[in-house]
């Protein structure tokens, strides 16, 4: 277990830098207030995760020490919106449409609601 958490780790340390030097780069001379950087980021994180689970089907191409470095330690460091976009292509291919409606517009409309809230709170507090 120790290992897998060291794996996940660095995996996510990387992710995460790769993340904020996409962010830099991207949106270094723009004076736009769109997320360009995020977007992608998002965007690009997808890409990757969606190649990594291809190579994964593929047979012994990368085995599960890999695909938990790839796949939850890189690209979870570098975006969640990858897991959340892999995770709703596979309940469309698994036919599971009202799964799909929930995630989609749950994670939409409960993640504003508790970034809304979590503003609140500090707010209240400080």
């Amino acid at each position: 277990m120790l290992r897998t958490l060291f794996i996940v780790g660095v995996g996510g340390f990387i992710g995460s830098v790769m993340r904020y030097l996409v962010q830099l780069f991207v949106e270094r001379d723009m004076s736009s207030t769109f997320p360009w950087g995020t977007f992608v980021a998002n965007i690009a994180g997808s890409f990757i995760i969606g190649a990594v689970f291809a190579l994964a089907q593929k047979g012994n191409l990368l085995s599960a020490e890999w695909r938990l470095f790839l796949a939850v330690g890189i690209c979870g460091g570098f975006t969640t919106f990858s897991s959340f976009a892999y995770n709703n292509l596979t309940m469309l291919r698994e036919g599971v449409y009202g799964q799909f409606i929930l995630n989609v517009g749950g994670s939409l409309v409960f993640g504003l609601l508790a970034v809304y809230l979590g503003m609140i709170a500090v707010k209240a507090i400080f």
